[in-house]
C-alpha cells in the first residue's frame, strides 16, 4: 500500500519536507521513494505541490499522512471520500477536582454580613469609655 507523507530535509533548527508517495511499510528516511510530489516549508509557509499527481495517486489508494491530508485540504486537492479524518486527541488533567477553577468560591453576600458586625460591637462600647473618662477626671 501506498502512502504519502512527508520526508523531513533541511539543515539542524530549520526543517523542510519533501512530500513523497512511498511504500507505507517503509521507513521516511530511507530514500526508496515511488514520486516526489512536492515541497513543503514550514518557515515561509512556501508549498510546491504538484496537484494532478496527487490526485493520480489518490484515486489509485494512496494514503495520506494526517499533516499531508490538512495540507491538502488547505491547498483545495478534494480527498476520497473513503479517506478519515482522525479524531483530535482530547487532554484531561489528572486530578481536575485540585484546579483553582473547580474550587468552590466564597459567598461575598455572606462577607460582607460578618464585617458589619464587629463594627458596631466597638461603637456601643465607646460611650461606656466615654463616660468611664468623665468619672476619672471628676475625682
Amino acid at each position: 500500500m501506498l502512502a504519502i507523507r512527508m520526508q523531513r530535509n533541511g539543515r539542524t533548527h530549520y526543517p523542510t519536507y519533501r512530500i513523497v508517495v512511498q511504500e507505507s511499510q517503509r521507513h521516511p528516511l530511507s530514500g526508496r521513494v515511488v514520486a516526489e510530489v512536492g515541497n513543503y516549508n514550514p518557515a515561509t509557509k512556501a508549498l510546491t505541490l504538484d496537484k494532478g499527481a496527487v490526485e493520480k495517486y489518490l484515486t489509485n489508494g494512496a494514503q495520506p499522512s494526517s499533516r499531508v491530508a490538512f495540507i491538502l485540504k488547505k491547498n483545495g486537492v478534494k480527498l476520497p471520500k473513503w479517506y478519515k479524518e482522525p479524531n483530535a486527541k482530547k487532554v484531561a488533567a489528572k486530578h481536575a477536582d485540585k484546579l483553582r477553577k473547580n474550587q468552590p468560591k466564597e459567598e461575598p453576600a455572606a462577607d460582607s454580613a460578618a464585617e458589619a458586625k464587629p463594627t458596631e460591637a466597638p461603637a456601643e462600647a465607646a460611650p461606656e469609655a466615654t463616660a468611664e473618662t468623665a468619672e476619672k477626671s471628676a475625682e
